[in-house]
């Protein structure tokens, strides 16, 4: 399969702001397997460019958007230095230049203490592998006209990952850890657009619960040889509460969390 030339038309579409017609239509065969193929020779050349790796995005974990997308499983990829905000105050004026048909994601965040060890079933047996949590915004896009594509087009697109917006980071405290991690699954978040909801979802709707997500991920890691193992320091962000909503140049967004002690945060699109 023409892996490399996959890689090329992808990066040059990301570099042109441009869409193309997706990959698994025109290309027999190609599978999640070739998707990962294909970002892993992504990510070889932006690391050769001098991109560094910082953490991981994982993508369509929240079952309830599945349906509308076509898909029927999670996807991952890697995140860079270069895509990601952080925001100590909550604030945030975001350019959306150089985005094709870019959503808005609502998400838990997550930072890795250890390198985490696949194998892991229960959200308690995650937890101390997370040295701080925090809430994270995720500016998805899609080179695929109308976001209609195959998982295995998502993925190798690097799924879909476009910016990441981090809020305050959060430490667990003494005594809480129980208790984070219920709030993990059950806090609230409402979406909302020119201060009106928009979207509400909750941290469950991350394949059971955010911890789980990051389980999930270090499971599929351990399959794929051509990228590295979660290691201490990263960042993951662990999917969206909600449907994904197009945002645009000149909009305002915020999100509203209740149930966990995490930043709110307000965005200012820009051109």
């Amino acid at each position: 399969m023409r892996i490399a030339a996959i890689a090329a038309e992808l990066i040059e579409a990301e570099a042109r702001a441009a869409t193309l017609a997706p990959i698994a239509a025109r290309t027999p065969g190609f599978d999640l397997a070739a998707a990962y193929r294909v970002q892993a020779e992504i990510t070889r050349q932006r690391l050769a460019s001098g991109w560094r790796m910082v953490g991981r995005k994982i993508g369509f974990t929240n079952r309830g958007i599945w349906p509308l997308y076509g898909v029927d499983a999670p996807m991952w990829a890697p995140v860079f230095d270069r895509t990601v905000i952080h925001t100590e105050t909550g604030r945030a004026r975001v350019s959306l230049a150089g985005t094709v048909q870019p959503r808005i994601e609502p998400e838990i965040l997550l930072c890795l203490a250890a390198p985490l060890p696949a194998g892991l079933t229960e959200p308690a047996q995650v937890s101390p592998y997370v040295a701080w949590y925090a809430h994270s915004v995720e500016i998805v896009h899609s080179h695929y006209p109308g976001w209609k594509a195959q998982l295995a087009d998502f993925c190798a697109d690097n799924a879909c990952h476009a910016r990441l917006l981090v809020g305050p980071a959060r430490k667990v405290a003494a005594g809480k850890h129980a208790q984070t991690i219920a709030d993990f699954e059950n806090c609230q978040v409402a979406l909302m657009h020119s201060g009106r909801v928009m979207q509400e979802g909750r941290g469950g709707n991350a394949l059971g619960h955010p911890l789980l997500a990051l389980a999930y991920l270090a499971d599929v890691l351990a399959a794929q040889t051509r990228m590295p193992a979660l290691a201490a320091g990263e960042i993951v962000s662990t999917g969206t509460l909600t449907d994904a909503l197009p945002v645009a140049p000149g909009e305002t967004w915020s999100t509203r969390f209740s149930g966990l002690e995490v930043q709110d945060l307000d965005i200012e699109f820009l051109a």
